[in-house]
């Protein structure tokens, strides 16, 4: 029984690393109002979740305001990857600073502690490897990349502001990439477009040559670094704070070794990069190590093991 249970407003709940976050806030006890627009997200990530008392849907976008009495929000709303970011971009910028506004708003008006889902995007097409909280990126402002890009740094811009002209208790993550079931099968991510290539045997498409580098984190791992630091009590440090996993390799080598789990018969080619696409990425988690005590724990092997599990199943069922 939790006898300090509280209530939790979960922003984009029902997409990939959110329905993974309701599930985690659940099991601690916690009372979570999920909010999601169904933009990216989806019902199905969270229907198992319905039958729970202490959880709630709600279909809304943060565009416009949302008045509910809650003790914590975890602001995870914004489409993340390029092929959804990029449909509708000015959506994207106004979920990422409209959207921060209102949270912030709410957090402001009930005492609420908010966190903000930032990302490694923020950094752009980085000259520091690896990337350290304190570099301030190298970012192209008028790209086809920027409404996602620049709409994330206004937020960390808002947040920081509310919390030192409003008090109001922030926590800032810049999440690198993530990996792990729930992850749209049509979603673009490099990690999903090879999964489903190889498992159907088709060409594995690889944009350049394959030598830019990222480092992948499981989602477990990444919800357990997110928790962890929401329920820090560090006086002066609310972020922004690196969560992935440090270990980079590159896209040819991803490629290669999904094409060995799966057994499958694909074929690499390789195609045009796009525009601003960043040649590395790779986080410095050392601020996660000395603050919240956070390291990912869970491997490339086992992590693409369980992935592909998940998308062998999905696609079984089509």
């Amino acid at each position: 029984m939790n006898n300090n249970k509280k209530r939790v407003l979960v922003t984009g709940g029902a997409g990939f690393l959110g329905s993974h976050l309701c599930e985690k806030l659940l099991e601690k006890g916690e009372e979570v109002i999920c909010v999601d627009n169904l933009y990216t997200g989806s019902k199905k990530k969270i229907q198992h979740l319905f039958a729970n008392e202490n959880f709630e849907f709600i279909r809304h976008d943060i565009t416009f305001p949302l008045f509910l009495e809650v003790d914590e929000i975890y602001n995870l709303a914004c489409p993340a990857s390029p092929i959804h970011y990029q449909y509708d971009p000015v959506q994207t910028l106004k979920t990422s600073v409209h959207g921060a506004i209102n949270m912030l708003g709410l957090a402001k008006r009930v005492n609420a502690k908010i966190f903000q889902a930032s990302t490694s995007e923020v950094y752009g097409d980085p000259e520091v490897h690896p990337q350290k909280e304190e570099y301030w990126g190298k970012v192209n402002p008028i790209g086809p990349r920027s409404c996602y890009d620049e709409g994330k740094r206004c937020a960390e811009t808002l947040f920081f502001d509310y919390h030192r002209q409003h008090n109001v208790d922030i926590r800032v993550a810049r999440i690198f990439n993530t990996y792990g079931p729930q992850m749209n099968i049509n979603d673009g991510r490099v990690v999903s477009n090879f999964i489903v290539q190889a498992l159907e045997n088709q060409d594995i498409t690889i944009y350049g040559n394959g030598s830019q580098t990222r480092s992948f984190c499981y989602v477990s791992d990444l919800i357990n670094g997110i928790i962890h630091f929401m329920n820090s009590n560090l006086k002066d440090f609310k972020g922004p704070l690196n969560l992935g996993n440090s270990k980079e390799l590159t896209i040819l080598e991803l490629a290669e070794k999904i094409i060995k789990t799966t057994n499958s018969n694909s074929k690499i080619i390789f195609k045009d990069l796009p525009e601003d696409d960043p040649k590395q990425r790779q986080p410095d988690v050392s601020l996660a190590e000395k603050n919240i005590n956070w390291n990912p724990t869970i491997d490339l092997k086992e992590g693409l093991s369980h992935t592909i599990e998940y998308f062998s199943d999905i696609l079984n069922k089509v």
